[in-house]
């Protein structure tokens, strides 16, 4: 296994060449490679972009981008939770840092976003079998710090399943499942850094037990999705018992 941490040019708000970006940067892609690409340059790229001072504000920007979102209260005063392309994350994924004064947006469909950066890749490096992963940091709960996640891929299965195999001493596995993005992606985030280090982009080359596919898998039965509805998901008794608002644009 080979892992390239991939420093860049700076990438500006509110609209920046995402093909030139990552024709530059990426020299050499191997078969079998998985590529992070941080989900702020995708949205860069894609020019969702808001400058500060054109919105009433940040709030009522989240409360437009979330599907669903807690409102604040005495307690809960400096963060807005969402859930947001169906996934659980604060302020409905949208960024100032490294922003140049603008809110950054999480990209308007990041499975299509990845498919499209899946494309040419494969395309441009002349590769057959390669994965995309768009990331991004999340809290936690009950933890301190955050660590990274993703929030789309394409070109891989996303499942080790060990589900019907046995342990060391016999034991059959009856729901055990490996997250393949989410564990990636971790590792991804933590390489990229979250302040100034300028390096948008981890290649991993030869990672085990991964599945390249060249046409993404569609989820229609229950309790197979990647994403998983609120009413499947492990932590549904904390989720169900919110009062969360529908958001979306009046």
């Amino acid at each position: 296994m080979n892992i390239k941490v991939i420093k860049t040019r700076k990438f500006m708000p509110p609209k920046d060449d995402l093909r030139e970006l990552l024709k530059e940067s990426i020299q050499n892609l191997h078969e079998n490679s998985v590529v992070c690409v941080t989900s702020k340059v995708v949205s860069i790229g894609e020019g969702r972009c808001i400058a500060a001072s054109e919105v009433k504000s940040k709030e009522s920007l989240i409360k437009e981008e979330a599907q669903l979102f807690i409102p604040k209260d005495s307690i809960q005063r400096h963060r807005i939770h969402t859930i947001t392309k169906g996934l659980l994350v604060g302020s409905a994924g949208i960024d100032e840092s490294n922003a140049n004064g603008y809110y950054i947006l999480w990209p308007k469909d990041p499975d299509k976003s990845s498919y499209e950066i899946w494309k040419f890749l494969r395309s441009e490096c002349k590769v057959k079998n390669v994965g995309v992963i768009l990331t991004d940091s999340t809290a936690v709960p009950l933890k301190r710090g955050i660590v990274g996640h993703a929030i789309s891929y394409h070109g891989f299965s996303n499942i080790k399943n060990y589900v019907g195999t046995k342990d060391l001493f016999g034991r059959e596995f009856k729901y055990t499942r490996t997250n393949i993005p989410d564990s990636i992606a971790a590792f991804a985030v933590f390489l990229m850094g979250e302040g100034r280090e300028q390096t948008p982009i981890v290649v991993f080359e030869d990672l085990p037990t991964i599945k390249f596919v060249a046409q993404q898998k569609i989820f229609k039965n229950p309790y197979t999705s990647w994403k998983v509805p609120i009413e499947e998901d492990l932590f549904r008794p904390f989720l169900k018992s919110v009062r969360w608002k529908k958001g979306g644009k009046d």
